[in-house]
């Protein structure tokens, strides 16, 4: 995908994001819609960039389809939120951005020795994003993800190690490690 674009967010982008973030519906973001005056509040707030936190407008073509905040960024383990808009799901946008944040995470932040993401169970594309980017799935919580209507759903957490971003495996988590 050499259309898409990743720019780093700044205050002279409140407006857009703002704009992007509530013109869209999120049914995997807990209430799926978001407030404009909250977008714009946090943006004042530092939430969208600080020493902690950096968003990036994800563009195609010169256009919005997406935005990615990594956070907890001081942390040997960031975080990320990555969302793409409607128009634009299925199109490999989300696989190209996680794999371009892993780099940029690996590449910039020496301190960072893995990235976590978090997702709804039922949120297949979104778990297939982690797969095809090198990602395993550490975690699954039960009933611990709320949606807009207040229906608990299982979560699941995936992570990718810099060592294995570095040689393209995927060390696998061992689960059945119980103690008798």
């Amino acid at each position: 995908m050499e259309h898409i674009e990743m720019r780093r967010f700044t205050s002279a982008d409140a407006e857009t994001l703002a704009d992007f973030l509530a013109g869209e519906e999120w049914p995997f973001h807990g209430s799926g819609r978001v407030d404009r005056d909250d977008v714009l509040r946090r943006v004042a707030e530092g939430y969208y960039d600080d020493e902690s936190a950096r968003t990036f407008r994800i563009l195609e073509d010169g256009r919005s389809v997406g935005t990615l905040r990594l956070f907890d960024i001081g942390d040997d383990t960031p975080l990320f939120d990555l969302r793409i808009g409607a128009a634009s799901r299925g199109r490999g946008v989300g696989t190209h951005s996680v794999r371009w944040l892993a780099s940029y995470v690996f590449t910039e932040f020496p301190e960072a020795q893995r990235i976590e993401g978090t997702t709804r169970r039922d949120n297949a594309a979104m778990r297939r994003v982690f797969l095809r980017c090198g990602f395993a799935k550490e975690g699954h919580h039960r009933r611990a993800w709320p949606d807009a209507e207040g229906v608990l759903h299982d979560a699941v957490a995936y992570a990718i190690l810099r060592g294995d971003w570095a040689t393209g495996t995927v060390t696998a988590v061992e689960f059945d490690d119980e103690p008798e």
